[in-house]
């Protein structure tokens, strides 16, 4: 498995609020990821291998405590949520999930058009408030965008990958009967519909330089 540069904060990042269709919880959150990483896993984007999932206590806060749990069995089996409470810590016997993280590997194409493997390649998290259920996709290198972090021009890597990202993006939307809601804007990317945008060139033909922060 190859190790990308990561960046600290996302490059762009997708939201959807699905409070009007689907439940909270910790049932519907996992259904929901269930589903979702199905559309990432065909496209070799995710392969969920793993758990990881907050403690709060309602009225009191986040307990501190993060879990993990690796998936032995595929993320839509009906044993998941059991599992995941079970490993609620014993110091907080009333404590509810925050927020659940899936983590696995994801497949990108390199300049000569080599597949590589990459450990949290996207990211994808579901919140599980008891408000209303939500979903984000993120991503935090530099193939998915026309320059690297060091503001070359990299049009191999990216016309290997942004495709592949647009897809996963339009299927989830088609998936949760929804587009996706771009985040917020980072020093490291801004997110559109379908990607991520292009910074404006300098004059040189680099775009920005950002290995200072990385």
């Amino acid at each position: 498995m190859t190790t990308l540069m990561r960046a600290p904060r996302e490059c762009g990042s997708w939201y959807w609020d699905l409070y009007e269709t689907a439940a909270p919880g910790l049932d519907s959150a996992l259904s929901v990821a269930a589903r979702m990483c199905g559309v990432l896993a065909r496209l070799e984007l995710l392969a969920p291998i793993q758990l990881k999932y907050s403690w709060y206590v309602l009225d009191v806060g986040p307990t501190g405590v993060t879990s993990a749990l690796e998936l032995t069995k595929p993320l839509g089996d009906p044993s998941i949520p059991g599992r995941v409470r079970g490993s609620r810590p014993s110091a907080y016997p009333s404590a509810d999930i925050a927020d659940i993280e899936v983590i696995g590997p994801g497949t990108w194409i390199d300049a000569t058009g080599q597949p590589r493997k990459e450990l949290q390649l996207v990211d994808l998290s579901l919140s599980t408030a008891p408000t209303g259920l939500s979903a984000e996709l993120s991503v935090h290198h530099d193939i998915w965008g026309w320059y690297d972090f060091a503001g070359r021009p990299h049009p191999e890597v990216h016309n290997r990958n942004a495709p592949r990202l647009a897809s996963a993006l339009r299927e989830l939307g088609t998936l949760l009967g929804m587009p996706p809601e771009p985040g917020e804007p980072t020093y490291f990317g801004a997110a559109i519909s379908e990607g991520l945008s292009t910074p404006d060139a300098y004059e040189d033909g680099l775009g920005p330089d950002l290995t200072s922060r990385l």
